[in-house]
């Protein structure tokens, strides 16, 4: 890349007459200004911007446009020459850098936006500078917010201009003009297919409750070149409050910590905040506790990758996913995967929760130094309480996930978790054995990273056991139970004779087989009735097609080489199916009716099929 590393008919509905811009004065209010600014004033960098010639749309996405409340909510799942204007106008810009300064380079003034665009300050590790005085938003911009209650929203787009803030200004000491090819990672714009995947990834995530920024619209400009719109509730990231503690700075520290807790009330998101300066500041800290180790529970649990280091630039203050250009779903527990960032290898997935962890120890650092007005160092904290409160957060939703997983009903989940830990305990063991277990090859090269591979699916026992169970009415024979489980990684070797594998699969079934008649011993419910319940929830939750990031990769690349090109409306169902298709929520109902997709496109949808299918063991 030039610039940059790396069912057929809808319920209609009442189609409103939208077709001047009159209609969207609502995308008006995103002109650049942020309360953000006048709270933060020394956590940004503003910048005058103009319109960028050249953009087309290449997805917009409705859904979120009618939660957001930008554009009404009966409005049909269609463009029209008003609505595409007026999100160009919006957010079809690029910023007028130090560069253009330099070189007195002119635009002409009716191109120039009316008000300034923020890139914010936040602390970033492969900056030279270790305080975060270089570093931020590299290659975007704030575009506002949108104000509608109960919630206001956040916008930003990435691809919008080369920043002061980017590493390759802060490493070559000088500016770059946007879009320069010489320079990676510093030319300030995006590309299409980053924006596509982030769509298809952070909409099924958003389906299956992980926590997510979203993808508005993907604007195309030539050579693949894009502007990726991303909104959420609240953009702050944790690295946002660690610059201004790393450099002493207790004024802008509290600024943004004070303006973090006030809009996650504003929002609805945090209850019962207390008003005295101490308090608030020991319920922020303990709120952050709560999201960090519940968090890297759930990104182990649901095996997603996510880069999850100490600056936390890529993950947001509420822990939504952010920057999926390293985020990756696996489709086994490839805990030893680590990606290849050309100067470092990345965390693996186990070390997430300790990544986690720092993070919320250095939230205690924060909290102390507000609290005391003299910044203490962050070793100081290492045996502090709160940690221990992480471990206990964290262990409490790892047993909850599992029964979760095992396809118990919502009050067995939680029967099981108040009376019956020991219980949980005793399957944990043999499952996380099942789970860790990986190839004798060792690590081996994958595209963009080492891997040493897993080979056991226990998503696969845990959707075909409760069946069997049913039907037999006996455990499994060690054949069967391997049959089931052995994932397509599996070599001659790690299938040779193993006493302590043997052992492990009768303690699997015997500890599940526990499990259960505890339920049915509280509940007064028949053995069959409650296998039934499980297994029918087990076969949502335990999906046989899961998507993982090799095939996001792959769907996105077909949807690019598709010709002809599908249009924005197209590539909005073929989203909508694809995450209809991954729902793994058993409480969740598919909404009524299938949706449109062209003749043409069935095919390609189709594709997206066979490749989940296809990658739905991998990376």
């Amino acid at each position: 890349m030039a610039c940059y590393n790396k069912y057929m008919t809808i319920t209609k509905k009442k189609k409103t007459n939208l077709t001047n811009s009159n209609d969207y004065k609502s995308f008006d209010k995103i002109n650049g200004r942020h309360p953000f600014k006048s709270a933060c004033p020394k956590s940004f960098v503003d910048y005058p911007a103009r319109l960028r010639p050249g953009g087309k749309l290449a997805f917009f996405n409705f859904g979120l446009a009618r939660e957001m409340g930008m554009i009404d909510k009966n409005h049909p799942d269609e463009l029209n020459p008003a609505l595409e204007n007026k999100i160009l106008e919006t957010f079809g810009i690029l910023i007028i850098n130090e560069y253009d300064e330099m070189n007195k380079i002119e635009f002409p003034k009716d191109q120039i936006k009316p008000y300034k665009y923020m890139a914010t300050r936040y602390l970033q590790l492969q900056h030279p500078n270790k305080k975060g005085l270089t570093s931020g938003d590299g290659r975007s911009v704030w575009n506002g917010f949108y104000k509608k209650r109960p919630k206001t929203w956040d916008l930003s787009s990435s691809g919008t201009g080369a920043t002061k803030l980017s590493p390759a200004t802060a490493i070559q000491n000088k500016f770059f003009k946007s879009g320069d090819e010489t320079i990676s990672y510093g030319c300030g714009y995006s590309e299409i297919d980053e924006g596509l995947s982030t769509l298809f990834f952070s909409e099924v995530f958003q389906q299956n409750k992980i926590a997510t920024e979203r993808v508005l619209a993907v604007i195309e400009y030539s050579k693949g070149i894009s502007i990726n719109v991303r909104a959420h509730n609240n953009l702050l990231r944790p690295s946002h409050m660690f610059r201004p503690l790393k450099q002493d700075d207790l004024e802008s520290l509290e600024n943004v910590v004070e303006y973090y807790i006030q809009r996650q009330k504003e929002n609805g998101d945090w209850k019962g905040v207390p008003k005295t300066r101490k308090a608030r500041f020991e319920y922020f800290l303990k709120k952050q506790i709560e999201v960090f180790a519940k968090l890297s529970a759930d990104l182990e649990d649901h095996y997603i990758f996510c880069w999850l280091d100490w600056d936390g630039d890529n993950i947001l203050m509420d822990g939504s996913i952010i920057d999926y250009g390293s985020v990756r779903q696996f489709g086994l527990f490839h805990h030893e995967y680590r990606y290849d960032d050309v100067q470092r290898y990345s965390t693996s997935i186990l070390e997430q929760k300790q990544k986690a962890k720092y993070i919320v120890q250095t939230f205690a650092q924060i909290v102390d130094f507000l609290s005391h007005k003299k910044r203490r160092s962050l070793h100081d904290f290492s045996s502090h309480e709160c940690l221990n409160k992480f471990d206990e957060i964290f262990e409490q939703k790892k047993k909850k996930n599992l029964v979760y997983k095992m396809g118990f009903e919502k009050e067995d989940q939680e029967f099981l978790l108040k009376e019956c830990p020991i219980l949980i305990e005793a399957f944990q063991k043999p499952f996380s054995y099942f789970e860790m277990a990986k190839s004798k090859k060792g690590l081996e090269q994958v595209a963009d990273g080492i891997n040493c591979s897993a080979i056991y699916c226990v998503r696969d026992i845990l959707r075909e056991l409760p069946q069997l169970l049913l039907s037999r009415g006996e455990f499994l024979e060690k054949s069967d139970f391997l049959e089931i489980i052995q994932s397509d990684y599996i070599t001659q070797e790690d299938q040779g004779p193993n006493s302590y594998r043997d052992g492990m699969i009768r303690s699997f079934q015997q500890a599940y087989q526990d499990l259960v008649e505890s339920v049915c011993c509280h509940t007064k419910k028949d053995l069959n009735k409650v296998l039934l319940e499980i297994s029918m929830r087990s076969s949502v939750i335990n999906k046989y097609d899961r998507v993982t990031g090799d095939s996001i990769t792959t769907i996105v690349d077909q949807v690019l080489n598709a010709r002809p090109k599908p249009k924005p409306e197209e590539i909005y169902r073929l989203m909508q199916e694809f995450v209809r298709y991954q729902n793994l929520d058993p409480d969740v109902r598919p909404e009524k009716g299938p949706i449109v997709i062209k003749q043409k496109n069935k095919k390609l949808f189709q594709g997206f099929l066979k490749i989940v299918r296809e990658y739905r063991e991998g990376l």
